[in-house]
């Protein structure tokens, strides 16, 4: 990875839309419970992670070799069931430290309607080779 992909937006994925049964799939895995209402702050990995691998195959990025370091997440508002959320991913910065490539990504998670859900931020480690 090089200078040139950052402030690259990839494009969104196909919408996600947010059901019932996927946040309560979503919070089981966590070994909770779900009684319905809003979906976790931490709900939006779901979609985010798909807008990653957009990235990853865009840049024909092993996802072996990526350590995740971080991940935030900023609402402007719950995510509800019943929205349909679509998520463009930034590159925000990338610094190389002992041949290791340090990505910083901003998500954008939006609404059917375009309004802004929430913003992620992640940290991710793409591990340098043994030629590195």
């Amino acid at each position: 990875m090089d200078d040139s992909i950052v402030g690259r937006t990839y494009p969104p994925g196909p919408p996600h839309e947010v059901t019932e049964a996927s946040v309560r799939a979503f919070v089981e895995a966590t070994g909770a419970s779900y009684a319905g209402g809003p979906a976790p702050a931490t709900y939006p990995i779901v979609p985010a992670f798909d807008a990653m691998m957009t990235f990853l195959d865009a840049e024909q990025v092993d996802l072996s070799r990526i350590v995740h370091g971080a991940q935030e997440f900023r609402h402007e508002r719950p995510v509800v069931p019943g929205d349909v959320l679509t998520v463009a991913l930034t590159v925000a910065s990338l610094r190389v430290i002992g041949g290791n490539a340090i990505v910083g990504t901003r998500s954008e998670v939006t609404d059917a309607d375009g309004a802004l859900v929430c913003t992620g931020t992640a940290t991710l480690v793409h591990r340098a080779g043994e030629e590195a």
